[in-house]
């Protein structure tokens, strides 16, 4: 790619954020936009303090095609973009659906109309194993039947793959949509990490939240699930390796190396771990111990799913390099960081 700026929407995020570090190690040029509506703009310090580089960013709102068009217009340079910006809390879009509506798809075809107009031809979709449902076999494979969706925000993420798909069968935009499975973890400096509000949403937040002492105990959704130990299974994923396979996405579509305009990739270890192998798992990683209690099941909650992850394997040359406790333990080095500037 003779130019080498690549647009990051919703780039101080979580996976964001490990993303742009791995993009600047990699000798591209991220240009960051970010609403900061579930993010802090001191994201982009500890950005360029890991990577000794200064960062282009700009606060936009997506939804507001103007704003959006005005990055195209002042950088026309940049040949794809990566697409992490969304609204991503489940409970939260059962409860306001018309948010996540609004935000999800409205920015997702914003960015569409500016990349067929400025000629931006690539991008990669932050999608979500969630598309998958309940799935019917096990591990999961890109092929499998997408089932209907157990919450809006899943929802969304269905809609936008459709879009998406859509609009490269009618423009000369070629996408590829890589669902995650549950990134966790840290980058291994402590500086960026995962950052959840009040009460956290993902397992391994509460689990560090827990050995911590900021709560007196986990609760464990189920006991009673066909799984290992009855506690729901589903496939971790260190953020780090993530964040990498968005560059081997990049470098894909800038080596002409997609056969078709729209391609998916699962992004898993493609290991089920069940809730209380994950509580042993950080045990053993940080030798902390983790009060929990069997608690009724949740609402929604799938009973096991992860990930065949032969085909990113193959045409992304991508593979998981982290392990589950060496994950755990950077999720723990971030929450004990994040601790400390509280003090």
């Amino acid at each position: 790619m003779a130019n080498n700026q690549i647009l990051v929407t919703g780039g101080l995020g979580y996976i964001g954020s490990h993303t742009v570090v791995e993009l600047i190690n990699a000798g591209f040029e991220p240009i960051i936009i970010d609403n900061l509506s579930n993010s802090d703009v001191k994201v982009l310090d500890a950005i360029e303090k890991i990577t000794g580089k200064k960062c282009i960013f700009h606060q936009v709102e997506m939804c507001n095609y103007a704003e959006l068009e005005s990055i195209f217009i002042k950088y026309p340079e940049m040949k794809a973009a990566i697409h992490f910006a969304a609204f991503l809390l489940v409970n939260e879009s059962v409860d306001n659906p018309l948010k996540y509506y609004e935000n999800n798809l409205l920015s997702t075809i914003n960015l569409l109309r500016c990349q067929s107009k400025f000629g931006t031809k690539g991008l990669i979709f932050s999608s979500s194993c969630t598309v998958y449902g309940n799935p019917e076999v096990l591990p999961v494979a890109e092929n499998a039947p997408i089932q209907e969706a157990v919450s809006p925000y899943g929802n969304t993420k269905k809609m936008c793959e459709d879009i998406i798909r859509d609009t490269t069968i009618a423009s000369d935009v070629k996408a590829i949509a890589l669902r995650y499975f549950n990134p966790i973890g840290a980058h291994p400096t402590s500086l960026i990490g995962e950052v959840q509000h009040g009460m956290p949403h993902h397992l391994v937040p509460f689990i560090t939240e827990t050995a911590h002492g900021k709560r007196e105990f986990l609760r464990v959704f189920g006991d009673d699930y066909n799984t290992v130990d009855g506690s729901c299974v589903r496939d971790y994923i260190h953020v780090m390796d993530v964040a990498k396979a968005h560059v081997n996405a990049v470098q894909r579509f800038a080596h002409g190396a997609m056969e078709s305009s729209y391609e998916v990739y699962n992004l898993g270890m493609g290991v089920g771990m069940s809730v209380i192998q994950m509580i042993q798992a950080f045990e053993r990683a940080t030798g902390i111990n983790i009060p929990y209690k069997i608690v009724d099941r949740r609402g929604g909650d799938v009973e096991a799913v992860y990930a065949d992850t032969s085909l990113a394997n193959k045409k992304l040359n991508w593979k998981t390099q982290f392990g589950i406790e060496e994950a755990l333990k950077s999720a723990w080095d971030w929450e004990i960081a994040q601790a400390k500037l509280k003090q």
